[in-house]
């Protein structure tokens, strides 16, 4: 009956359906608890530092292990590999929404990180090869693209709304169902592949980029605690160090576990680049607005997840523009102009007052972010990963997701320096709502420099003709030019 159901045309895109709702589950799992975190903190009798680990455990295993993941599911197979995630998945989630104590739900987290770094990279490498080229591969990725970017704000909705009306261990425990409808639709539609050839594993390359990006990763996300901080720098430089012998080992071994030419190419790098901007603002602005609607603005978690809706309203309602637009005038334009509309918004945004109105000073400026987002999202998946041999797919897909997990790590870090400065400035009796919004407003500002950073790299890094930038069967190639 499965193989009935995968030979039929419409398969692939019910594949594409539960592959991209594999995708919101992996980004949205990154934002649903922050709302839930002081209830959870109330009720397991955490203190704020492991408070901390809840979020950093889950973006720290993800982040170290995703290369790995990604080798996993080219060798042992992506279908394989999705599969056995999502099992795992399920159950770290089902062991941290029943935790009875802090640490509980810390290991729970970081087992959900553990087991999304093979998910992530399995679900894109099945969409890479499921759509290699033309239309329908821009569709597919416009659809995958559109998810990517509003995991986010949908995870800050569905956490505000669960923690208001059920619990917080609902935020946890909802994946049961996602991975539920995932694994069923995963086993019927989606047809196994994986890379030919040489399969051995790097294991030294493994060890390096885990450890390293581990380190990296613990040491931005206590560099809250001082950037001079001894511990902070000390694990800063170890990771700079272990993936400095990582890249030398990968030249050395005849099957690394990052083949270099996947991120020497200019184009892709560039991509790879402009990932991890648009994640660390992503990440950063999504949490001090959250703060700022509900410490400054008195909302609700429900009502401040509802409040951030325009921002992935807006990546969808342009999204099927940006996808003609894709074939078109190709991805160059989209990557330059797309993150120079965000940043615009940021500056906007970063002009709040404490007494402001949602309608006036930040629902513009999130539907045009999420507009700017669109032309971000949708060609990025695309440039990245055009050009990759198949057997490389999976750890290509597995860079572009570690660029937004460690982007989004490091630009949260740095969002918090400049938050800090702005507040630490006031003695403590004097930091009012004036205060932390002058401290949110500075980190909007940073956040849109970060932006017009992004593209310079497009201007910079992502050159060349449209078709070149896109894979294209030759007939939509014709077609293109044409134009």
């Amino acid at each position: 009956m499965s193989s009935t159901l995968r030979a039929h045309p419409s398969a692939k895109w019910w594949a594409l359906a539960i592959i991209s709702l594999t995708q919101l589950v992996v980004v949205l799992d990154g934002t649903i608890v922050n709302i839930a975190l002081p209830q959870a903190q109330a009720a397991l009798g955490m203190d704020d530092h492991m408070r901390q680990w809840v979020v950093t455990a889950y973006a720290l295993a993800f982040g170290a292990l995703l290369l790995l993941g990604g080798r996993i599911a080219d060798y042992w197979g992506r279908k394989r590999t999705f599969l056995v995630g999502m099992v795992g998945f399920g159950l770290a989630s089902l062991f941290a929404g029943m935790a009875n104590a802090g640490w509980e739900l810390v290991l729970g987290r970081a087992l959900q990180g553990v087991f999304a770094a093979m998910l992530a990279p399995a679900a894109l490498a099945l969409l890479t090869t499921l759509f290699p080229s033309g239309r329908q591969r821009n569709t597919a990725f416009a659809v995958f693209g559109t998810v990517a970017g509003a995991g986010a704000a949908v995870g800050l909705v569905l956490g505000g709304f669960l923690t208001e009306f059920l619990d917080w261990r609902w935020c946890l425990l909802v994946n049961l169902f996602f991975v539920i409808v995932c694994l069923v639709g995963g086993a019927l539609f989606i047809t196994e592949s994986k890379a030919e050839g040489d399969n051995r594993y790097d294991l030294w390359g493994a060890l390096l980029v885990t450890v390293g990006l581990g380190s990296l990763v613990y040491g931005f996300s206590i560099a809250e605690t001082g950037w001079a901080n001894p511990l902070t720098i000390a694990f800063l430089a170890v990771g700079v160090v272990l993936l400095g012998v990582f890249v030398w080992v990968e030249t050395k071994v005849g099957n690394p576990l990052l083949p270099l030419r996947v991120v020497a190419d200019r184009v892709r790098g560039g991509a790879f680049l402009i990932q991890a901007v648009a994640g660390s603002v992503m990440i950063g602005a999504t949490l001090y607005l959250t703060l700022h609607l509900q410490i400054v603005l008195g909302m609700g978690a429900l009502q401040a997840g509802l409040a951030s809706l325009p921002l992935p309203l807006g990546t969808m309602v342009l999204a099927p523009i940006a996808t003609r637009m894709l074939g078109t005038v190709g991805p160059r334009p989209m990557l330059i102009g797309g993150p120079l509309v965000v940043a615009a918004a940021l500056v906007y945004l970063s002009f709040i007052t404490p007494g402001g109105d949602y309608l006036v000073e930040i629902a513009p400026a999130l539907l045009v972010m999420g507009f700017g987002m669109a032309f971000v999202f949708i060609p990025l998946q695309n440039v990245a990963l055009t050009g990759v041999a198949p057997h490389d797919a999976g750890v290509a897909s597995a860079v572009t997701n570690s660029a937004m997990q460690i982007g989004g790590s490091i630009g949260l870090s740095v969002f918090t320096a400049v938050y800090a400065a702005r507040v630490g400035a006031h003695a403590p009796a004097d930091v009012d709502a004036a205060v932390l919004t002058s401290g949110y407003g500075a980190t909007f500002l940073a956040a849109a420099v970060g932006m017009v950073v992004a593209s310079v790299i497009a201007i910079t890094m992502v050159r060349g003709r449209a078709e070149d930038l896109l894979p294209r069967g030759a007939d939509e190639q014709a077609a293109v030019l044409a134009h």
